[in-house]
Formats: structure tokens, C-alpha cells, sequence
């Protein structure tokens, strides 16, 4: 028997941001939530089929009514489902004892270089089973749905060789069939040169390009391909190698770009074409205008910035010259260990002179479109996957007054209510 239809009843703001699955939103676009007062959506099969106000719903529905399952979203804002479009949520291990170098004066690529950071996790995540990434992965997950996020990107890069990249990959995959979030892999074998390709980082480079990218569009473990694009880490040539290579193998291009110092690597995205640029807090502004000429999405990380103690990247800026943005937690072991994406959007607001709608578009919409899937999440629109959260706030601009809140009361996924409160 079919589920139920589902009716969201009476929202105080209903934020549809609909007419945006083409394309991200950029520039004033990004602060228009097409919002719908006192307004209602229904859903059947998965998928959302109206709308509207909630006169013009109860009216369209009027002889169905009983036959849904109610959800009063009364006095509340509803919004889409979260996405986050940039995360390292397959790993093993911790690295609090880097929390404190780092308070004491070290460095990210100081501690990195001595062994520690992506290294660091590399080793745990090498000796750690399937089973125990699965399982420590889905705890994560539950935590991001906790907060709102129904769709998340995962990049592998901390196996650094064939066997555990590919185990990474696989354990992002089995979550995918098994959790209620959607996530979308991409393969990040170039997140670091490992220790015993130190001096001879090209040949780690030839690895994987002619042994791991093949292997990975084979097994069909992944839709994108990432590189971290920083001195001391992998040259824009060697970048852009990797990133070519990629797409070769049908694998889309993405990079860690800028993060550290001006790398070229926003530039360096413009002209391969990759769908998102990603950190860029050292973005060149010729960098920056490459990427809105050439409709690259900026994924800003400002956690990342806000833990490592570092100046943010400039995400108004960003936004003045037609860049579309999106916001990520960067979720990951070392220089973001957390899963607040509201918290990400406060910090878009107080740390990088977002507005709060600019926030909102940049975690729902544009960050769809980060990971190419504008098209079926990010707005609410028919025809589109029924995901959507109810926020125990009376408008979206609540959502940043009272920051690191999470004011998560309710997420719909595909059409299911999964979460209420306290309660996956």
C-alpha cells in the first residue's frame, strides 16, 4: 500500500526558492527566499506535488484531507533540506593533542609536515576496518541530521593508496543505501603527498592518475575529483594533472583551493572547468573574478577558518562580483571537527558579512548545485525530493539572531518525517 500523503501545514514563512534548479543563485538573487506566509506543502510518494499557501492547498486537497498524515508547522519556518557540500565524514581517530599545538603557536602545515594532520589521520583510517568506519561515519551522520542536513557530500584522501582509498569509498557508498541522508562521494586521493613519496611527490601524482583514477570510475565509487591545491601539497600543475585526468574518466572536477596562501588555485578552477572551488581564503581577486565569469561555485568553510584561527575568506566580496556561494561545515577530524552547519551559517553572517538570507541559499540551493543536484534538492518545487526541515523559529532571519542554537525541530526526508527533536 502507498505511504500516506504528507501535508506540512501552516508555516509562518515557508522559504521555497523556487525558479533556482537551473543554475546557483548569485549576486541580490542570493537574498531572494521566495517566501510564502502562512504557506503548506504536500507530498506524495517521495516527492513534493504543491506549493502553496495553505487556503490554496486545504482547497486543491480539499477532498484528500483526511487521507494525510498532518505535520503542524504552525508559528515556524520551513525551509529545504540542508545540504553540505564539502565534508571528510569517512575517517578513524582524533586529533585533540593538534588542538592544543596549535593554541600554543604551531602551525597547520607545520604540524602536518611533522607528521601529524591529514597524515596523522591517514594512519588511523588505514588500520581501521570497514566496520569500524561504517559505524563511527553513521554516528556522524546522525548528528548531521540532527542539525538539519539531508544531503551531504564525503570525499575519501585519507588512505592515500589504492586499498583504503577505495575502502573509504566503498564504506561512503554502503552509508548511502543504508542512512537516511543522501551522500555523494568524490574521490580525493590527492589530499596529501604520503611520507614514503615525500621526495618523490611526482610519482605519487603518476599513481594516481594511472593506477587510482581508473580503479575508482571503474568500480563507480565516485562523481567528482578533488586535489588540494597548496605549497608544500600538490603545484598547480600537478593539480591540474590530476584534475584532467579526472575527467578523462568522467569524474567531475573539484578543488581544495587557496586556503593556506595565493596558490592560483582559484584561477586554476576557472580553467578547468571545476564545479566547485573550495576554501579560498587567499583567493586572488583575479582568481575570484575567474571563478564568477566561468559560474564556478565557492564553497566557503569558515569553520575551518574559525578553528584554525585564521582570517575568513572574503565571502562578501565573493558575492558582490557574481561568484555563486555556498557554505559547508568541512567536516573532519583536524581543522573542522564539527557538524553544525547552522553554526557554519553563523558564522557566514558574523565572520564574513553574509546576510541571512544569503546563508540560507548558500546551504540549501547553491549548495546543491555544488555537487550537481540543484536539479532534484535545495528549493521546494514540484516535482522535486520531499526534503525539508522544520525550524522552531517564526522566520529565517531567527535562524542567525540567536547563534549556536540549533533549532532543528523537525526533518522530512524523501517524503518521511525522520527526525523530531531528540528522536532519529
Amino acid at each position: 500500500m502507498a505511504n500516506k500523503p504528507l501535508y506540512i501545514q501552516k508555516a509562518a514563512q515557508l522559504v521555497t526558492l523556487q525558479g533556482s534548479s537551473d543554475a546557483p543563485l548569485r549576486k541580490e538573487e542570493m537574498e531572494q527566499l521566495q517566501i510564502i506566509e502562512d504557506g503548506s506543502v504536500w507530498i506524495e510518494d517521495g516527492l513534493i506535488q504543491s506549493v502553496d499557501t495553505d487556503a490554496e492547498i486545504q482547497k486543491r486537497y480539499a477532498s484528500r484531507l483526511n487521507e494525510a498524515e498532518i505535520v503542524n508547522a504552525r508559528g515556524k519556518l520551513v525551509t529545504p533540506g540542508l545540504v553540505d557540500p564539502h565534508t571528510h565524514i569517512v575517517f578513524a581517530g582524533s586529533r585533540e593533542s593538534e588542538f592544543e599545538l596549535r593554541l600554543k603557536g604551531a602551525t597547520y602545515m607545520e604540524i602536518m609536515n611533522a607528521g601529524g594532520g591529514i597524515h596523522s589521520t591517514t594512519s588511523a583510517t588505514r588500520n581501521a576496518s570497514h566496520e569500524q568506519l561504517y559505524e563511527e561515519s553513521w554516528k556522524r551522520l546522525d548528528q548531521f541530521l540532527r542539525h538539519g542536513v539531508t544531503t551531504v557530500e564525503a570525499k575519501s584522501g585519507y588512505g592515500l593508496s589504492m586499498e583504503h582509498e577505495i575502502k573509504q569509498l566503498e564504506v561512503a557508498q554502503q552509508l548511502n543505501r543504508d542512512h537516511t541522508i543522501d551522500i555523494v562521494s568524490t574521490f580525493m586521493g590527492a589530499h596529501a603527498v604520503p611520507a614514503d613519496y615525500k621526495e618523490r611527490p611526482d610519482d605519487f601524482v603518476d599513481e594516481v592518475i594511472q593506477k587510482m583514477l581508473p580503479e575508482v570510475a571503474r568500480r563507480e565509487l565516485a562523481e567528482f575529483n578533488d586535489v588540494f591545491c597548496e605549497r608544500g601539497v600538490f603545484t598547480p600543475d600537478q593539480s591540474r594533472r590530476i584534475l584532467e585526468a579526472g575527467k578523462k574518466w568522467g569524474l567531475l572536477p573539484k578543488i581544495h583551493a587557496d586556503e593556506i596562501e595565493p596558490y592560483r588555485g582559484a584561477e586554476l578552477a576557472a580553467e578547468v572547468g571545476a564545479v566547485s572551488a573550495d576554501h579560498l581564503l587567499r583567493a586572488s581577486d583575479v582568481g575570484i573574478q575567474a571563478m564568477a565569469d566561468q559560474g564556478v561555485v565557492a564553497v566557503l568553510l569558515p569553520g575551518t577558518a574559525f578553528f584554525l584561527m585564521a582570517e575568513m575568506a572574503n565571502g562578501r566580496k565573493m558575492v558582490d562580483t557574481g561568484v555563486p556561494v555556498a557554505l559547508s561545515t568541512d567536516c573532519n577530524p583536524g581543522s573542522s571537527p564539527t557538524v553544525s552547519l547552522p553554526f557554519i551559517m553563523n558564522l557566514g553572517c558574523l565572520k564574513m558579512g553574509m546576510t541571512p538570507a544569503e546563508v540560507l541559499t548558500a546551504t540549501t540551493i547553491n549548495a546543491a548545485h555544488a555537487i550537481r543536484r540543484g536539479h532534484e534538492i535545495g528549493s521546494l518545487e514540484k516535482g522535486k525530493k520531499a526534503d525539508l526541515v522544520i525550524f522552531d523559529v517564526p522566520n529565517y532571519m531567527g535562524l542567525q539572531y540567536s547563534y549556536g542554537s540549533n533549532h532543528t525541530q523537525t526533518v522530512i526526508k524523501n517524503g518521511r518525517v525522520v527526525y523530531r527533536r531528540d528522536e532519529v
